[in-house]
């Protein structure tokens, strides 16, 4: 009975998998999930009519969590990489974030006052710019003009140094 249900519904349950799965492997996987199930519960289970209905609702159950376990690895995967952050380990690298720390204060300390006060609220405070002009009681076009200055200047002040850090530490730009 079980081999005959086997040869009957395989390869329309491996089909029905694929169109869900998009993938043969899993496909063919969930199936054979599905048999083995199927196996274990075969003194509890009625083989009668309603079995194909239970084979193909199994095998609809597994390729969605098929597809939901998927999903979860992909998201796990993609929050590991995005918190992975480079450690600075080395002296070489210490000397040289402290360098490119140095610069760069020295270029915001460089800037006019009120673009230098615009940057830090937008870029180390992680304000918006309509709360930067509400505050500063500017337009927000002048909040954008001054941000353009500002990254226009520190691309000009340390754009070769920049460029050399790169080449050095073998980050790519």
């Amino acid at each position: 009975m079980f081999g005959q249900l086997f040869h009957v519904y395989h390869v329309k349950l491996h089909r029905y998998a694929f169109t869900m799965l998009k993938d043969n492997d899993a496909a063919s996987d969930v199936v054979q999930s599905v048999f083995i199930k199927l196996w274990e519960k075969r003194d509890v289970l009625l083989m009668e009519e309603a079995i194909g209905s239970y084979l193909y609702k199994s095998t609809h159950n597994l390729c969605l969590n098929h597809i939901r376990n998927t999903k979860t690895r992909e998201h796990h995967t993609q929050y590991a990489a995005a918190d992975m952050t480079p450690v600075v380990n080395n002296t070489k690298d210490k000397v040289l974030t402290a360098e490119l720390s140095g610069r760069i204060q020295g270029v915001l300390e460089s800037l006019p006052t009120q673009c230098r006060i615009i940057f830090i609220k937008s870029r180390m405070e992680g304000k918006k710019y309509a709360e930067i002009a509400a505050e500063l009681e500017i337009s927000v076009k002048t909040v954008e003009a001054q941000i353009g200055k500002a990254l226009k200047i520190f691309r000009e002040k340390l754009g070769d140094y920049l460029v050399i850090m790169a080449i050095i530490t073998g980050i790519i730009l």
